[in-house]
């Protein structure tokens, strides 16, 4: 699904490539009919946005709410796990699932950043992609819901990514907050081991191969 790969790109950091494929990524959003309409609308105003903007105001606002904001961060097990023991485990598995799937990532990289997750999934069947989305749905939930009150934007993709899938329950979702909260995922600046390493995640990567573009 072309739409997986769109919407990994809009949630890495904003380079002159990806803002110069801003019409490619609209046409793919318009012809594959992954989103409904009031989320792909809102994709392509997101995108046009992007595309209009001074690249150097795009990667201010990404820092100020990715790199800044722990309760922000793009990584998924962070905000169940935290820096538990789970979370290494958790992504020991999933690099694992990566890597059946013939897909190589280098030592350092975090498998459970979203962009690298969605890039994943748009090399699988359509059906199966989805049921792995499912798994983290009340994750990107929870998260669009907290960045609805810093960026209607990026809680704007973010909203799409959880609609390709069924509406997680409510539970799971508020179990993701308390599990946040429990973990002190506030608004501290982010631990250096946070630095993303370059990746190598196959040809024709609609990130350029790289997890934290």
């Amino acid at each position: 699904m072309q739409t997986f790969k769109v919407l990994a790109a809009l949630l890495t950091y904003p380079e002159a490539d990806i803002q110069a494929a801003a019409d490619d990524l609209a046409a793919a959003v318009e012809v594959e009919p992954a989103l409904v309409t009031p989320h792909r609308e809102v994709v392509l105003r997101f995108i046009d946005e992007m595309k209009k903007a001074d690249l150097l105001d795009l990667q201010e606002r990404y820092v100020g709410l990715f790199d800044r904001s722990r309760s922000l961060s793009l990584h998924l097990f962070e905000h169940v796990h935290g820096e538990s023991r789970d979370r290494g485990q958790a992504m020991v598995n999933l690099r694992a699932l990566y890597e059946r799937h013939g897909l190589s990532t280098t030592t350092r990289e975090l498998p459970d950043f979203l962009p690298l997750f969605l890039e994943f999934l748009s090399v699988l069947p359509a059906d199966e992609a989805r049921g792995h989305l499912a798994e983290a749905a009340h994750i990107v939930a929870a998260l669009w819901e907290r960045m609805a009150r810093h960026d209607a934007g990026y809680a704007g993709v973010l909203r799409a990514v959880a609609s390709l899938v069924d509406a997680p329950d409510r539970q799971a979702i508020e179990a993701v907050k308390t599990a946040a909260e429990a973990a002190s995922l506030d608004d501290a600046a982010p631990d250096a081991t946070w630095a993303e390493a370059p990746v190598t995640f196959g040809p024709g990567c609609a990130t350029g191969g790289r997890a934290g573009l």
